[in-house]
């Protein structure tokens, strides 16, 4: 499975992610995202998006763990991959990969899940 990890730059972003090589992905509040977060296995691939200011992808990852024993709280464990060439929000808007995507209909959901043509199309710009 691929996920889409959106992130505020300013509280953690992918520099941190490759400068700490690992983290654990956690602190999600709305429904939607705690529920794809529990679903996640290891080995899922992963696309980091930074909110703000720069709203793109910017990065990947791998899921290496997964803890849900307290579903309110599911802690994620994730490795760092590569840098991306960044693909902002407007171009994902305009690709009809992503035109009934939670990503472009639910701006706010922080945890999405990605069909393999749009994790393809992010982690291959």
């Amino acid at each position: 499975m691929n996920y889409l990890l959106k992130t505020e730059p300013s509280e953690y972003s992918f520099v941190d992610l490759q400068h700490d090589k690992s983290t654990i992905w956690d602190g999600v509040s709305n429904p939607v995202a705690l529920r794809n977060l529990r679903e996640m296995k290891p080995g899922d691939r992963l696309v980091i998006y930074e909110t703000g200011d720069r709203k793109s992808s910017v990065g990947t990852a791998t899921v290496v763990s997964v803890d849900a024993s307290n579903p309110k709280n599911p802690q994620v464990k994730i490795k760092v991959g590569e840098p991306l060439k960044a693909t902002t929000l407007a171009e994902i808007k305009a690709n009809k990969l992503f035109a009934d995507s939670p990503l472009v209909r639910q701006g706010r959901l922080s945890v999405v899940p990605l069909s393999a043509a749009q994790h393809k199309f992010l982690s291959s710009q």
